[in-house]
């Protein structure tokens, strides 16, 4: 008898567990499908089919929704409910700030959307190659290294004390703005304890190193430093008040994989010198050379984020098209044909892609769409997407909808994109 009770609970236990777990993919598919931000242009129809079983309700003090399913609505704010199983489009006169408020089934709160509506914005898509170089804003370490005394034993000065990741900025109260500056002030430290000012995960802490003298006399904390970094990418845009966004994501440093926080950068010209082709488990690779000098520097980096790099162009540009496109939010991103403008053969031209996947809600803003190359004049080229093709600019029935940001490793013609609101939202 006791057996068979502890039976029935093991079984009870399970069932419930089961429940549990259901609910819990229900909640995380039912997520996944709408995004925590939807953007609309004032004055024109939003778009949207999320073909799930909720009601939304609007609610806005000082936005008026003129269209709801196409029809005209005069109802006072906070009673506008939406059927989300259904497709439906929303239109607004005025830019503003507004919440929609999801129910699962009409009656269970489930989720808050913000929606934004912003005036059109009109971009200039660009797809030529920068030269990228940026100083960090302090000085980035690495990781540690072991340092042999002149004792002949091994010392690891900074084990326990810096982190990869942390920046230093200052070494016994005195800013350091380089690592030269740094390696200065250790020679000279004459065997004293250092005081390093670091910032780390955006908080300032003061850590103590005791140098290491070594058999040549001079001293080391055995930290593995970077100041600065420089490559090839792709100009995604310029703005039509002379801003730019480059590459679709951001600038990590190679041996952290961390974004790099940065104290200033240039873009500059570069000319595409070879390419070496993608193949399977191998990604290819545009090879350039960057005309760092200020006669050829095109702009000034203001910001490093996960969306990609953006500043303010300094000159113009002679190979930039002229006509600017409007810009297409998520929503309207559909699978199907679509173009990618890049530089690969001596001048920008546009090559045909097929968009396969779009996730409007994807957590990674760099992997909301997923891409195919098509055009077979960029396979011969190229095999498919290579690195500093990163922010080539997507566009689909005539607006800019996104910008090229990662290669599949194990097939080089698909890659994936960000949307350009994603890159938008980085110059309001």
């Amino acid at each position: 008898m006791r057996s068979r009770r502890i039976y029935r609970g093991i079984l009870l236990f399970v069932f419930i567990a089961n429940i549990l777990v259901s609910l819990y993919y229900i909640y995380y598919s039912l997520d996944k499908k709408i995004p925590d931000e939807i953007k609309i242009l004032v004055g024109t129809q939003g778009e949207f089919d999320f073909k799930i079983p909720m009601k939304a309700n609007i609610e806005s003090d000082d936005i008026e929704v003129s269209y709801v399913n196409q029809k005209e609505l005069s109802v006072p704010a906070n009673q506008i409910d939406i059927n989300l199983n259904h497709p439906f489009t929303i239109q607004s006169s005025k830019t503003g700030t507004f919440d929609v408020n999801l129910k699962l089934f009409g009656f269970i709160n489930f989720k808050k959307i913000s929606l934004d509506v912003i005036e059109t914005v009109e971009l200039i898509p660009c797809g030529t190659p920068i030269g990228i170089y940026v100083e960090t804003d302090g000085i980035l370490v690495l990781g540690s290294g072991k340092i042999t005394g002149e004792d002949g034993l091994n010392y690891e000065p900074i084990h326990n004390k810096l982190k990869s990741g942390d920046y230093i900025l200052a070494i016994n109260d005195k800013e350091v703005n380089d690592k030269n500056e740094l390696i200065k002030e250790i020679q000279n430290c004459d065997g004293k304890d250092l005081k390093l000012l670091v910032r780390r995960n955006n908080e300032k802490i003061t850590v103590k190193i005791t140098p290491v003298r070594t058999a040549s006399g001079g001293y080391k904390i055995g930290a593995w430093i970077r100041d600065d970094t420089q490559g090839i990418g792709t100009l995604t845009f310029i703005s039509t008040n002379g801003k730019f966004g480059a590459l679709g994501h951001g600038i990590t440093d190679i041996d952290t994989g961390l974004l790099m926080e940065i104290d200033k950068g240039s873009i500059y010209d570069a000319e595409i010198m070879s390419i070496i082709k993608g193949k399977e488990g191998e990604p290819g690779e545009l090879i350039g050379m960057i005309r760092q000098n200020n006669k050829h520097r095109l702009g000034e980096i203001t910001n490093n984020t996960y969306q990609g790099i953006f500043g303010n162009i300094t000159r113009n540009q002679n190979k930039i098209p002229s006509e600017p496109l409007e810009i297409g939010l998520k929503q309207e991103v559909k699978k199907g044909k679509a173009l990618v403008r890049c530089t690969v053969n001596d001048t920008v031209d546009d090559y045909e892609i097929e968009i396969l996947n779009v996730d409007i809600n994807n957590t990674n803003h760099s992997k909301g769409i997923v891409l195919r190359i098509t055009d077979e004049r960029l396979l011969d080229l190229t095999g498919g997407i290579v690195q500093g093709m990163s922010g080539s600019p997507i566009i689909q029935n005539n607006k800019i909808i996104g910008a090229v940001t990662h290669v599949f490793i194990q097939d080089s013609t698909k890659g994936y994109g960000t949307f350009i609101e994603n890159m938008v939202n980085n110059l309001e």
